[in-house]
């Protein structure tokens, strides 16, 4: 059977259909949950995050206009629920994340435009630690091209600034990852460049999906 697309589910769940609702918000849930993971940089924080984050979505679907993709919209929400929720509580990030994978069973952190993925830079606890120490907004570009793989556009648009500024906050966050990780110099666009040896040899090629 055909799947019901996210406009289908949003158009009647915006029409009071409590079962298409839930659907909608079953379907991207694990998508919400590991935004705010990442983050939040803690179990504990992410989940109540979560929490708001879905709270929001629900509150704010009858003003969501479809001139952007649902997710995008979505994207959007958790990020803004989620750092408001932290901001409230005056907490920083705290690494220590279990694995976690992407609702299409991506691994972590996957970069499928062919740019250096941030698991290949160090382990994933020096990740999370190193993630930690960013500023929010530099975080947040950095969470939502590598870990959501949304490109500039969209992330302009989650995060309500030019597309120039996404491009520099991507740039300098990974050129701050790379100082914190004790990598190598990184590429002109900010991206750490990738080791050519290493202990088990050339790092892995990370795959789109």
């Amino acid at each position: 059977m055909r799947e019901v697309s996210d406009e289908e589910l949003v158009a009647a769940a915006r029409g009071g259909d409590r079962a298409a609702l839930d659907a909608l918000l079953r379907r991207h849930h694990d998508r919400v949950l590991n935004l705010c993971r990442r983050l939040a940089g803690n179990e504990a924080d992410a989940l109540d995050a979560a929490q708001e984050a879905l709270i929001a979505i629900v509150r704010g679907l009858p003003r969501f206009d479809g001139r952007a993709r649902f997710t995008t919209w979505l994207h959007r929400v958790t990020t803004n629920a989620c750092l408001d929720e932290l901001r409230r509580r005056g907490r920083r990030p705290v690494p220590g994340l279990p694995e976690e994978r992407d609702p299409e069973g991506a691994s972590p952190l996957p970069d499928p435009a062919g740019e250096v993925a941030l698991d290949l830079v160090g382990e994933r606890q020096e990740i999370d630690a190193a993630l930690a120490q960013l500023s929010p907004d530099l975080r947040a570009a950095v969470v939502l091209r590598d870990l959501c793989d949304l490109d500039y556009a969209e992330i302009a648009t989650v995060l309500d600034i030019p597309p120039g500024t996404v491009r520099s906050r991507i740039a300098r966050g990974r050129g701050r990852l790379a100082e914190l990780l004790g990598g190598p110099a990184g590429n002109p666009d900010g991206s750490p460049r990738r080791p050519t040896t290493g202990p088990g040899g050339p790092p892995p090629t990370t795959s789109a999906r």
